[in-house]
């Protein structure tokens, strides 16, 4: 598949077109980039299944080359998003997804939560539940507040979150959501049996 460098205002990061009128923003951890593997397969995936789709930096990464976001930079991470949607939004007439691994994903789920309207559905690679060890800081205050539709992907070794909490944590969402889960993979979602077409799939069943 291919790919073409995409800039806009606060917006920075690579355009995968598709023939198809649905369109996704995808975004990266916060050790990665936008040119993380995962991210290029699952851009390449749903590329060859019509949707458009614009990986994407996240304002932080976009002013450090390297290392974790700063609390201080949760706020423009989701402003960061918000640009992206609005970039995305003037390319492609249908749906519009917003997704991201890990950090971006929980930024994601955020942003979605605080403004209902801005996408049709959620795609949330590895959903950093809690952190390793940590099971009483959960990180689910939002999700009584979604309203899109959410794809949850996630690997059955993720310290970040057993598959039994997950499923818990998830029945306080009202939305139509579903989760998938990836056999033997850890948080990177390597070392598991992961087929993409279970994403394409997937997303395609909650927007049927």
């Amino acid at each position: 598949m291919t790919s073409a460098p995409f800039a806009a205002e606060d917006v920075r990061g690579y355009l995968h077109k598709a023939g198809g009128v649905d369109g996704m923003a995808l975004t990266h951890g916060a050790g990665g980039n936008c040119k993380a593997p995962l991210l290029l397969a699952v851009a390449d995936a749903f590329q060859a299944a019509g949707v458009t789709v614009l990986r994407c930096d996240l304002p932080f990464r976009q002013q450090r080359p390297s290392g974790p976001p700063r609390p201080a930079d949760a706020a423009k991470d989701r402003a960061g998003l918000r640009a992206a949607v609005a970039a995305m939004r003037e390319l492609v007439t249908g749906r519009m997804v917003l997704a991201g691994l890990s950090y971006g994903g929980r930024q994601a789920s955020m942003l979605a939560a605080e403004e209902p309207q801005l996408v049709e559905a959620l795609m949330l690679l590895s959903y950093p539940l809690h952190p390793p060890g940590k099971l009483a800081q959960m990180r689910t205050g939002h999700f009584p507040e979604l309203r899109s539709r959410a794809l949850f992907v996630h690997g059955s070794k993720d310290p970040f979150g057993s598959i039994g909490e997950m499923e818990s944590a998830l029945r306080i969402i009202t939305a139509p959501h579903e989760l998938i889960v990836i056999e033997g993979a850890g948080h990177d979602l390597r070392r598991g049996r992961f087929d993409l077409n279970l994403l394409t799939g997937g997303l395609s069943r909650l927007l049927a």
